[in-house]
């Protein structure tokens, strides 16, 4: 009867954890459907930011800007460069963390002067426990990706970058590639790069009339660059949140799978105890009969 009584408790345990592994994956399947809507509703608008910077660097070719210095002035083993490490701030999502700290360790390796910024608590635990100085950390951003906070990480990258305490900044996180395949990548942000910004269907966007910038090119592109880099930064956030629900349904889905299989083992495991356990009293009971017999 022992036997019957663990075997149950047992089953009782494995149905507690299918319970939450279902729950959790319908968390996750919310928080992503949430989350692709935010991005393709602000998404005409950041399009926009980037056709317009498009149209003036087509136009006016002979503009220079800050934010497109790429300072060749500064040898490779000299350039200060800034890494975005973008993570999740919990668990239970499969490879998904793993995989860009991985990338990001080998980024930092091959710098010469890395600067690190963190996104995400996992990420500051990890490079805590290896004695990694982190120049940054932007809490509470990694669950909840909105515009305001990445306009906020943009422009902070701008003044670094514009002071010069920054040659380069990068951003590394987990792009969503379809709902099968999640790739770490790592983006430049800064110096932007004109082959950035193609002209769309050119023979559309012909001038019939000069066309001036108020008060000038460069005071237009002052206001354009960091709505580019808050639709940027706002990008890779919300591409990293939608990457690690995905892999977290995937393996929450893994998880009931596998809870469900063991179910049906312990059940089966419970019926033979319970069968041998009833086999076994039936046996005790004739073998008593008998021996009241005897006597």
């Amino acid at each position: 009867m022992v036997a019957v009584k663990e075997v149950r408790e047992h089953i009782k345990s494995v149905e507690a954890t299918l319970k939450i592994t279902n729950a959790m994956y319908l968390i996750a399947s919310s928080s992503l459907r949430k989350a692709k809507k935010q991005l393709d509703d602000t998404r005409p608008y950041f399009r926009m930011i980037t056709e317009t910077i498009a149209d003036i660097l087509h136009h006016s070719p002979r503009v220079e800007h800050t934010y497109f210095n790429q300072r060749p002035e500064v040898s490779p083993e000299n350039r200060k460069v800034g890494y975005i490490v973008i993570t999740g701030d919990k668990g239970l999502a499969g490879a998904y963390n793993h995989n860009v700290l991985k990338l990001a360790e080998q980024k930092l390796s091959e710098t010469a002067n890395p600067t690190l910024f963190l996104v995400g608590q996992v990420g500051r635990v990890w490079f805590a426990h290896r004695n990694v100085p982190v120049a940054g950390e932007f809490m509470y951003t990694a669950q909840n990706p909105t515009v305001p906070r990445a306009r906020e990480i943009g422009n902070s990258f701008l003044d670094l970058f514009r002071d010069g305490k920054l040659d380069e900044v990068w951003v590394i996180y987990t792009r969503m590639v379809n709902s099968m395949v999640m790739k770490p990548t790592a983006t430049k942000l800064l110096p932007l790069e004109r082959e950035l910004f193609p002209l769309e269907k050119p023979e559309e966007r012909s001038y019939t009339a000069t066309v001036r910038y108020v008060p000038s090119e460069e005071t237009v592109m002052d206001h354009l660059v960091p709505g580019y880099m808050s639709g940027m930064v706002f990008g890779t956030l919300v591409e990293s949140f939608c990457s690690e629900q995905n892999a977290r349904m995937t393996a929450m889905n893994s998880a009931s799978k596998n809870a469900r299989k063991m179910l049906k083992d312990l059940n089966l495991a419970y019926n033979r105890a319970r069968q041998a356990a009833i086999t076994q009293e039936i046996t005790e009971v004739v073998g008593g009969a008998q021996a009241d017999r005897q006597s």
